[in-house]
């Protein structure tokens, strides 16, 4: 077992003012791993002298020395990138082969396109007789959840550092392990000291401190929108510029013209990867009454070969999260049949021989309606829900009612019906017949899946404060 007591603060590891621990749970075997300190209102008033010292300067160095420091850090983190992966495995259950590929690798990833969008970005522009210029915002507040550890500290920490940001960085206390290695890697890549700072803590003692900090000039939330909504209102005395990408609901609709087999079978396989834990996970599934038996029976089937197990098993999916976590997912579950929901593969339980750990049958539910609370409600887990509709009309107008927006899928072959239809779909994000990810492509949400933008070279904006400079640079007169 770990005993990571230290935060990152100033290019050093220091104590915490007062400790406080937690202990973090492997999720596939209910056994404590590592106790982290969790930091305070001081400790984040520390973090943010050091920020706001380290901006005065970084904020000034040159995008050779930006694009030269993120040149290290993508040395340092694939020196690490093992280390990384089996991190992610044990703090959150993630099978071994999924960590790597896909939670470590997006981290590094992240840091490439940052590296690619820096080399040709243009930080000023010359209009007539003024010049605008793209200046860092300042000290940025990082609060990101444990589902994606490394993908979501990465979306914010590559760009903030190719643009001249200083940061302080609050990762999931339930997911500290990678962001400790995370850490070291920016050691070790010589990060300019108060550069990045990183401390554990939770919502209230840490989240809430850094989210009301005069000194941070921007907020970057990822989470729930119920946890949005208190950062924001935290946020709200300073109007500091407020980032966050919140929960979803998304839809994705099956066309009449789509394989209806392959196309069910691919969404199912969408859903279930990372054991449902993502917030752009296609849970409501819209498929044509005229094709619903052929749906139910595609999704049964990919259901039922979605084998779960520990992270070292070779299983597609391990355990979710923790006790909480699968105690409401069980809880959710039983509301839709309650509600009149037919199950179609799964159900309530452990799969059989996983007793220990945090496991979730893979579920499909059908016959359900979109005011059901399992169509409503983002239940982060691997459970499916199942919506027939008689037009694409109707379908697009189900999709679309939700408080959420995060993401959109539609499956089909016909190229105009598939634009048609992406244009009406309110996401932030719409994946048309199961597009492979595209490191460039925003990734947001609208309405209460947040705010701005991520990824990519639109993320930089996020970053940056627009100046206008009047006269100073006008044309000469010949």
């Amino acid at each position: 077992m770990q005993d990571l007591f230290k935060f990152y603060m100033n290019g050093a590891w220091v104590a915490p003012l007062a400790l406080r621990t937690h202990e973090v749970i492997d999720p596939s075997t209910e056994a404590v791993v590592a106790r982290i300190a969790l930091g305070s209102k001081a400790d984040v008033d520390l973090a943010v002298q050091a920020a706001q010292t380290a901006f005065e300067t970084y904020s000034q160095s040159s995008v050779a020395t930006r694009m030269a420091l993120l040149e290290r850090v993508i040395e340092e983190y694939m020196k690490r990138f093992a280390d990384i992966a089996s991190a992610i495995s044990m703090e959150m259950g993630a099978p071994a082969g999924l960590a790597k590929t896909a939670q470590a690798g997006i981290g590094v990833a992240h840091l490439k396109t940052a590296l690619a969008v820096l080399k040709n970005y243009a930080f000023e522009e010359q209009r007539g007789t003024t010049l605008l210029r793209k200046e860092p915002i300042g000290v940025c507040g990082f609060i990101t959840p444990w589902n994606w550890p490394t993908n979501q500290v990465m979306c914010k920490v590559a760009p903030a550092l190719a643009t001249g940001c200083t940061m302080v960085l609050k990762p999931s206390e339930m997911s500290p392990l990678s962001a400790q290695i995370l850490a070291e890697v920016m050691h070790a890549a010589g990060v300019p000291a108060g550069v990045f700072n990183m401390l554990n803590g939770d919502g209230p003692g840490v989240g809430s401190a850094i989210s009301a900090h005069p000194g941070i000039d921007l907020v970057s939330f990822t989470g729930s929108t119920r946890a949005g909504i208190l950062v924001a209102q935290a946020a709200a005395p300073t109007v500091k510029r407020v980032h966050q990408e919140l929960g979803g609901k998304s839809p994705n609709i099956i066309l009449p013209d789509a394989d209806i087999a392959k196309a069910v079978t691919a969404g199912v396989r969408a859903l279930m990867n990372n054991s449902g834990q993502s917030c752009n996970a296609p849970t409501r599934m819209l498929v044509p009454k005229a094709h619903k038996a052929a749906a139910l029976a595609a999704a049964k089937a990919a259901a039922e070969k979605t084998s779960v197990g520990a992270p070292a098993s070779g299983a597609v999916i391990g355990p979710v999260v923790s006790k909480a976590q699968w105690l409401k997912i069980q809880g959710l579950i039983q509301t839709g049949l309650d509600e009149g929901a037919t199950l179609v593969a799964g159900g309530l339980g452990k799969p059989e021989g996983l007793e220990t750990g945090y496991f979730v049958r893979p579920t499909v539910l059908a016959d359900v309606t979109n005011q059901m609370t399992v169509a409503r409600e983002e239940m982060f887990g691997p459970v499916l829900v199942i919506i027939d509709y008689d037009t694409v009309d109707q379908a697009i107008a189900i999709a679309n009612d939700t408080p959420y927006g995060l993401a959109a899928y539609v499956s089909g072959s016909d190229a105009e019906t598939l634009q048609h239809v992406a244009r009406r779909l309110r996401a932030g994000q719409v994946n048309i017949n199961n597009a492979q990810v595209d490191m460039m492509a925003p990734f947001g949400g609208f309405k209460q899946s947040g705010n701005g933008r991520e990824w990519g070279d639109v993320a930089f904006g996020e970053f940056l404060e627009t100046k206008a400079v009047l006269g100073q640079f006008a044309a000469q007169p010949k």
